[in-house]
């Protein structure tokens, strides 16, 4: 299959009622132009600017309620997230792999674009009536840069002191391999997640890199190409 991979996620109530999530476009690869080894993700953008309403229609009627509808036939009364691994083809989008769990680094992309507080979601989840909530989503785009340990995805230390840690306007990082003390250290592969928005990928890219840029730790690497393909 050749065509361009994206990631569209979304709350089922094990009823056949669900709530649509925003897609996202995560890179794998360490290396820049998608080369390398593969990883857990080394940043991640939302909105994907190709997944128009044309797109998002059909992959609604030919996936998303196929899938929900199926479990509810087969008498799977599944209650969480569906994470739907696509790739948008000349042929329309096709389905690579399924997950009954958010992804990383997709969800720190997905869930700050939501407007709707997500515990009403997990509310109607349980009772059962996500077919009744219209989930709201920013239209700014989100777009977040992973920083990874020296050596990662292979071998690695741990332990190196990060600098310059503080909040930053614009950008929230999510701690992942990090250790708290009297200096917070790295205690795994993928370290630290910045996220920002912007209107555009491009302005909400320039943040984040703005900010990583301010931190450092002993080996730290980063792609410094996340969104090259949108």
């Amino acid at each position: 299959l050749a065509g361009i991979e994206f990631s569209i996620f979304a709350l089922t109530d094990g009823k056949g009622g669900y709530a649509l999530l925003p897609e996202a476009k995560d890179y794998k690869r360490i290396g820049e132009g998608d080369t390398g080894l593969n990883t857990g993700g080394m940043g991640a953008v939302s909105p994907v600017p190709f997944f128009d309403e044309a797109l998002r229609e059909r992959t609604v009627r030919e996936i998303i309620e196929p899938t929900i509808q199926g479990l509810v036939k087969d008498n799977l009364p599944y209650q969480g997230f569906v994470f739907f691994g696509l790739i948008n083809t000349t042929k329309g989008p096709k389905v690579i792999e399924y997950n009954v769990r958010m992804g990383d680094p997709e969800t720190e992309v997905v869930i700050p674009r939501l407007e709707t507080d997500i515990v009403d979601l997990f509310v109607a989840m349980h009772n059962g009536t996500l077919d009744q909530i219209d989930v709201e989503v920013t239209p700014r785009t989100a777009a977040t840069v992973m920083a990874v340990s020296g050596g990662y995805p292979g071998s690695y230390e741990k332990g190196k002191v990060i600098e310059g840690l503080r909040d930053f306007e614009g950008t929230t990082v999510y701690h992942a391999g990090t250790k708290p003390g009297e200096q917070i250290t790295t205690s795994g592969g993928r370290v630290m997640a910045f996220t920002s928005f912007g209107a555009d990928k491009d302005e909400a890219l320039a943040k984040s890199y703005a900010a990583l840029k301010e931190v450092s730790f002993d080996g730290m690497n980063y792609r410094t190409d996340i969104g090259f393909d949108l």
